[in-house]
């Protein structure tokens, strides 16, 4: 099994791993419906968690709702 000779440092290692088309794509950021701030899509904010607005995109949240008995 080939074994190097010598320790290749991590910003050697990094050159090479991200040297040409290799490079990392840029972060996705998204405008929060609340207090209009660049967030990242799919997180939650305390903007979001002091609203209560969070818990109407969840998947399980509808699930309950929909299976809880109308008063």
């Amino acid at each position: 099994m080939a074994t190097p000779k010598k320790k290749i440092s991590r910003s050697r290692r990094n050159m090479r791993r991200f040297a040409g088309g290799n490079k990392l794509d840029v972060t996705t950021v998204v405008t929060s419906p609340i207090n209009q701030e660049l967030t990242r899509p799919h997180r939650i904010t305390r903007a979001l968690l002091a609203s209560g607005r969070y818990l109407e995109a969840t998947a399980s949240f509808q699930k309950r709702q929909k299976q809880a008995p109308q008063a």
